[in-house]
C-alpha cells in the first residue's frame, strides 16, 4: 500500500473517531507506520494544530517484551492536548482513557541525527518538568504494532508541573522516585532507574531514529521519556498527583 494512500486512509477514519481502520489491520510494516504517523501529523498542523514536541513509549526492557519489540517506539505531542498542572481535564470522550507518570524535557537545542549521544543530549536540554501523560487504551496495540505507531501510539495529552531551571546537569536520573497519589493517598512508588531506561539515552535514541525520516528534535520542544508506571486507569471524579524526588509535583483532576 502506498503511503499516500494508508494517510489519507487513516485520517479520514480519525475525522470519525475510528483509530484502527480495517484496512490497514495487518498491512504496515514498522517503517511504514511511523511514515503514516508523520504523515497523519503534517495533516493536522496542516488543519491548525501546532506540534508541542514527542513522546517515548515501550522504554523499558519488560514491557518490549509484551509488545515483542527490540527497542522503544515514539509519537508526537500537540499543544492543543498540552495541560496545566492543577488543571482539569474531560475523560467522556477519551476511550479506555489511563494515567502515566514520565518526566517531561525541553530542548535548548536542536538534536539532529545520526550519531547523537547521551553527552549530546544532556547540554541540549534546557529543563526538566514533571508530568503525566494521559493515554487511551483504544485497542490491543501489542497485536498489530505498526498501526499502534501510525494511530500515535495510544498518546491522548499530557499534563506537565513547574520545571527546573536551569536543567541540573548532576542530576541522577536513575535514583529519581515517583509517589503516585490518588485523593492525596499514596498508592505506588518507583524508582527510575528500576523502572525505566536511561532517559537522555532514550533522547538520544529518538533524535537518531527521528534522523531517519528527515525529521529533527526541535530547540523548545517538549519530549515525555516513558512511564514510570503500567497505564492507571482513570474515572471521572479522580485527583491524581505524582511526586518526583528533585524533579517536582505534578497535579491534574478528571471530570
Amino acid at each position: 500500500m502506498q503511503i499516500d494512500q494508508a494517510v489519507e486512509i487513516l485520517w479520514q477514519s480519525l475525522q470519525k473517531g475510528i483509530h484502527y481502520p480495517k484496512a490497514l489491520q495487518g498491512q504496515l510494516s514498522m517503517t511504514e507506520g511511523y511514515r503514516v504517523q508523520l504523515g497523519v501529523l503534517a495533516r493536522a498542523v496542516a488543519a491548525g494544530e501546532r506540534q508541542a514536541g514527542w513522546e517515548i513509549g515501550l522504554s523499558a526492557d519488560v514491557i518490549r517484551r509484551h509488545f515483542r519489540a527490540d527497542a522503544p517506539v515514539f509519537g508526537y505531542l500537540l499543544q492543543s492536548r498540552a495541560v496545566m498542572s492543577g488543571a482539569s481535564f474531560a475523560c467522556g470522550a477519551i476511550i479506555n482513557p489511563a494515567i502515566e507518570c514520565e518526566i517531561c524535557f525541553t530542548l535548548g537545542e536542536t538534536l539532529r541525527g545520526p550519531g547523537v549521544t547521551r553527552e549530546h543530549a544532556l547540554v541540549a536540554v534546557a529543563s526538566v518538568a514533571p508530568a503525566f501523560e494521559i493515554v487511551s487504551l483504544r485497542s490491543d496495540m501489542a497485536a498489530d504494532l505498526p498501526l499502534g505507531i501510525a494511530d500515535n501510539v495510544s498518546q491522548w495529552a499530557f499534563v506537565t508541573g513547574p520545571a527546573v531551571q536551569l536543567y541540573p546537569r548532576d542530576l541522577v536520573l536513575g535514583q529519581v522516585a515517583v509517589d503516585i497519589l490518588m485523593y492525596g493517598q499514596t498508592i505506588s512508588r518507583l524508582v527510575g532507574a528500576e523502572v525505566i531506561d536511561d532517559q537522555l539515552q532514550s533522547l538520544a535514541w529518538l533524535a537518531d531514529q527521528l534522523a531517519h525520516y528527515g525529521v529533527a528534535l526541535e530547540a523548545g520542544q517538549q519530549v515525555i521519556t516513558g512511564s514510570f508506571n503500567t497505564p492507571l486507569p482513570i474515572h471521572q471524579g479522580e485527583r491524581w498527583e505524582a511526586r518526583f524526588s528533585s524533579v517536582g509535583t505534578v497535579s491534574t483532576a478528571v471530570v
